[in-house]
C-alpha cells in the first residue's frame, strides 16, 4: 500500500461500505460523507504497513467519527422542530419490480438496507447501543472489534448489544414483503390518496397504522407522530386536497416508497412499512435540507 494510487483504489473499493456504516450510525448522508472523507484523510497519515486489514481499519475509524458525530447530533434533535426522521437514501427502482421476479435471490429486502422506521427505532438507544448493534449485529464486527469503538470492554458491549437487539425487536417494524408485493399495496394506497376515496384508503391501513412527518419548520408537516387508521386516512386526504404535481415511485432505503412535488414545488419523499398486505408505517421526509440529493 505505499503506492497512493493503489491505496486509493483500495479504499474506493470500501467506500459503499463505509457510508452505509456511517448513515446508519448517524441518519444523515451529509455526515456520513464526512466520516467516510476524513477516515481517507487518517489513512494517508498512517504507516501502511500497520494496517494489516484494511477494510476492518477503516470500519473501525468510520465507526469511531460516526459514534462523535451521533453526540452531537442529538443535542441538535433535542432542539429541532416537529418530528425528526433521518435523512432518506432515493434509489431507482430495479426493473424486475414491476413483476414478480423468477428467482427469489433478486428480491431486493430490507436486509440490505435500512429502513426508515427502523432508523427510528435505533434513536431510542444510547450511543453506545446502537453502535455496539450496528456494529455487531449488522455489519458483522466482532465484539472485540466493537470494543475499540466504543471504549468499554468486550463483555460490556456483548451486554450493549443484547440490550439494543431487545428493544430493536420489540419495536421494530414487522417483516416487510416483496418489493413486488409492496409495490401493489403502495400503488392501491396512492390510487385511493388520489381519488379522495376515505374508505378505500382506511381499508388500505393498519388499524394501528402510525405516521411521521419531518417538515423542520421550513415547510408544512404533521408535527406530532399520527396513530389509527381514520386518523392517519383524513390527515393524509386534506393534505391532497390540491393534487400534487408529480408523484413517483422509487427505492427509500430499501422499500418501495414515492418523491412527490406538491403545489408549492415543495419536494418530499415517503417510505412505507407493509405487512399483512396493509400499510402500517408512513414516514415523510419534508424537509428540504434533507431532500438535496433527490432533487
Amino acid at each position: 500500500m505505499n503506492d497512493p494510487e493503489a491505496l486509493a483504489t483500495r479504499f474506493e473499493e470500501h467506500r459503499a461500505h463505509l457510508q452505509r456504516v456511517a448513515y446508519a450510525v448517524t441518519g444523515s448522508r451529509a455526515t456520513a460523507e464526512d466520516c467516510v472523507q476524513e477516515a481517507w484523510l487518517r489513512l494517508q497519515r498512517v504507516d501502511p504497513e500497520t494496517v494489516r486489514d484494511l477494510r476492518a481499519w477503516l470500519t473501525t475509524t468510520v465507526g469511531h467519527l460516526a459514534l462523535d458525530q451521533l453526540g452531537s447530533a442529538r443535542a441538535q434533535r433535542e432542539r429541532y422542530v416537529g418530528t425528526w426522521l433521518p435523512e432518506p437514501v432515493v434509489e431507482p427502482l430495479p426493473p424486475f419490480v414491476a413483476t414478480p421476479p423468477a428467482d427469489p435471490a433478486d428480491r431486493v429486502t430490507l436486509d440490505e438496507s435500512l429502513s426508515l422506521a427502523l432508523l427510528v427505532v435505533l434513536e431510542r438507544l444510547s450511543p453506545a447501543q446502537r453502535v455496539a448493534y450496528l456494529l455487531h449485529d449488522v455489519f458483522g464486527m466482532s465484539f472485540d472489534e466493537v470494543a475499540g469503538v466504543v471504549g468499554r470492554s468486550p463483555a460490556a458491549v456483548r451486554q450493549l448489544a443484547a440490550r439494543a437487539r431487545k428493544d430493536v425487536r420489540e419495536r421494530a417494524p414487522r417483516a416487510t414483503p416483496s418489493l413486488h408485493e409492496q409495490r401493489e399495496v403502495v400503488t392501491a394506497f396512492v390510487a385511493a390518496c388520489g381519488g379522495g376515496d376515505l374508505a378505500a384508503l382506511v381499508s388500505l391501513l393498519d388499524p394501528d397504522v402510525v405516521m411521521r412527518s419531518d417538515g423542520g419548520g421550513k415547510v408544512p408537516a404533521v408535527r406530532d407522530v399520527q396513530r389509527g387508521a381514520e386518523q392517519v386516512a383524513r390527515i393524509l386526504l386534506g393534505f391532497l386536497r390540491r393534487p400534487p404535481l408529480e408523484v413517483r415511485p422509487a427505492l427509500v432505503n430499501g422499500s418501495y416508497g414515492i418523491v412527490m412535488r406538491d403545489v408549492m414545488g415543495a419536494w418530499s419523499v415517503t417510505s412505507f412499512v407493509v405487512a399483512d398486505g396493509r400499510v402500517a408505517a408512513i414516514d415523510i421526509v419534508r424537509n428540504p435540507d434533507k431532500l438535496g440529493a433527490v432533487r
